[in-house]
């Protein structure tokens, strides 16, 4: 899963607010071997306020309409890539996600970890799959003060409410995808905890999406500051996920992570 960034103030550095910059950006990232590509237009930072819906909107319209001819031309990366790529659309907000669906995307990426199902709705009218991430509180809202009795029991049980709910929203089972919030109102340990532990996630049988790319934790375990030094860093967390069920890696450097999973496959299986 490539990143493209249609906003200034990304914690990568990665983004512009350029809708034809967004779409060679989705090009490029195919022609390394993004099997999805992940476009937002607002930052997940907390020390940054919402945008409004309607420029939320406003951003994400152009790159919509235009995702389907910007990579048609691309040459993939391998046989075995999904081509043209799955078009995940990453936005917390009902109406964005109502009106974005509308006009294109396969997955809803909701990183508010769907209080109401609204989202999960939304999802089911346009025949998209839903990825629910594992959060505490309203988004761009720093949880950073979160502390769990037990940080994966706290998970599993959400897990299976927002199952149910999605459920109950009309969302078919094999149309959900469990994200476990990395730095999202976890503590470091919480996050390498999880990440170790990883294969409980996947045990509630559904895709499991490893978001770790050039997060905080990372940098905090390796001491860099500067989140576009963390690739290889990002690289031990996406074997390691792989390792514990993880079958989706949201990621930056898209062809080094293409390059780690192929190798990873030749030695796990003996082919890709």
């Amino acid at each position: 899963m490539g990143i493209v960034n249609i906003n200034d103030d990304s914690f990568s550095g990665d983004g512009k607010l350029d809708a034809n910059w967004a779409l060679e950006r989705a090009a490029e990232l195919t022609a390394a071997g993004a099997d999805i590509i992940d476009v937002g237009a607002e930052s997940a930072r907390t020390n940054r306020a919402a945008i409004t819906e309607s420029a939320e909107i406003a951003r994400l319209e152009p790159f919509l309409l235009g995702f389907a001819n910007a990579v048609a031309q691309t040459i993939p990366a391998g046989s075995d890539q999904i081509f043209p790529p799955l078009l995940s659309i990453n936005t917390w907000r009902a109406s964005v996600a109502r009106h974005t669906l509308a006009i294109a995307g396969d997955i809803l990426n909701d990183m508010s970890g769907l209080p109401t199902p609204e989202n999960a709705v939304a999802a089911a009218k346009n025949r998209a799959a839903l990825l629910i991430m594992h959060t505490v509180g309203t988004p761009k809202v720093v949880h950073t003060h979160v502390e769990y009795d037990d940080v994966m029991t706290a998970m599993i049980a959400f897990f299976k409410d927002r199952i149910r709910v999605a459920r109950e929203a009309g969302l078919p089972q094999d149309a959900m995808i469990l994200d476990p919030g990395i730095d999202f109102a976890k503590q470091r340990d919480d996050n390498l905890r999880v990440m170790r532990e990883l294969s409980r996630i996947a045990g509630l049988g559904h895709p499991v999406l490893m978001p770790v790319s050039r997060k905080t934790v990372i940098g905090d375990v390796l001491g860099i500051p500067d989140a576009k030094d963390r690739d290889a860093g990002t690289l031990a967390c996406l074997v390691s996920g792989a390792l514990r069920g993880a079958s989706i890696f949201r990621v930056h450097n898209v062809q080094a992570a293409f390059q780690a999973t192929v190798t990873l496959d030749r030695i796990q299986h003996g082919r890709r």
